[in-house]
């Protein structure tokens, strides 16, 4: 089959998805607007910002710190929410997003937009009202960079958008942390810094087989752009910064031993599989779909394990 052949045929087959997707839209639900607040990405940034809580010193009272989690959580929501609006142009012509409520013409993208304008005003405000305004901040600025610093300026204009972007999903254990003292401190930047450095490699994984996908958004993720081989090393370059920082709470003193020892056995794992994804010859990326689902798993059990480790030494304390 010649390439121009091939591009015809992936162009009807994206067609041919899009008028069955438009076939079975249907009036807006519940349902449809908590699909735009991303659930399963603010249920991870719920979980880090509660890990940033958990590990952080001193104490909040558990409504208000009931109410942090929950300003976390809808300020992601949020940000998913506007996102959703501003990218329904290149989520019509992705398979892994063509489904979503507003290109699937079950929201207007209007509607999106106010439903997520407001639900952030609402959750900064209620941040800062309830608990302190130094989260609060943080929480509007993670928003503000997500939606216009990633989303209208990075996303679709270069190769970096994951690296440089990558910060926005980096703010709940800080914002958590905030909450919890009403400041930042090395410790917060050294969890922002685990997520900033795990961005990179977990979501390459991703684009290396949904590369077809990212080209015909024409959005320049790496290997649409500098080639599979060129993301392949850099994925493996992201895991080997991340193997001696992912232990680094515990040498500042806000993790145990056993923490530090976790850290070091995910990031070896880690790193294993971004040598496995060098390696691999599948046409279908198996090792990268592997490696993007490992790579979650890394980052759940890694701030799981902080949690538990947080919990119990508050209960020993």
């Amino acid at each position: 089959m010649t390439e121009t052949s091939l591009d015809l045929t992936q162009n009807r087959s994206a067609d041919a998805l899009s008028k069955a997707v438009s076939a079975e839209a249907e009036g807006s639900d519940v349902r449809d607007f908590v699909a735009l607040l991303k659930p399963r990405v603010m249920t991870l940034v719920v979980f880090t910002g509660f890990a940033g809580m958990i590990a952080a010193p001193g104490s909040l009272h558990p409504l208000l710190a009931a109410i942090a989690v929950l300003c976390i959580a809808v300020g992601a929501g949020a940000a998913g929410a506007i996102n959703m609006w501003y990218d329904r142009d290149i989520d019509a012509v992705m398979r892994r997003t063509v489904r979503r409520p507003i290109p699937a013409g079950r929201i207007e993208a209007s509607e999106a937009l106010t439903f997520g304008v407001v639900l952030s005003v609402f959750a900064v405000m209620m941040m800062g009202l309830a608990v302190n305004w130094v989260a609060a901040g943080l929480l509007a600025l993670a928003n503000v960079y997500y939606v216009v610093i990633y989303t209208m300026w990075l996303k679709r204009r270069t190769t970096q958008n994951i690296v440089i972007g990558g910060a926005a999903g980096a703010f709940p254990p800080m914002i958590g942390w905030a909450a919890m003292t009403g400041g930042v401190g090395i410790e917060s930047v050294v969890l922002f810094a685990l997520i900033f450095f795990w961005t990179p490699p977990h979501f390459w994984a991703l684009s290396l087989y949904m590369r077809d996908d990212y080209s015909r958004a024409g959005v320049p993720m790496l290997p649409v752009v500098a080639g599979v081989k060129a993301t392949k090393r850099q994925i493996l370059a992201y895991t080997l910064l991340l193997l001696p920082l992912a232990p680094t709470p515990y040498f500042l003193g806000f993790a145990g031993p056993w923490y530090a020892a976790v850290a070091v056995v995910l990031g070896a794992l880690f790193v294993v599989a971004a040598v496995r994804v060098m390696k691999d010859r599948d046409p279908n990326h198996r090792a990268a779909r592997q490696m993007f689902a490992y790579s979650i798993l890394y980052l759940f059990l890694l701030f799981a394990v902080l949690i538990v480790d947080g919990a119990s030494g508050a209960l020993v304390g």
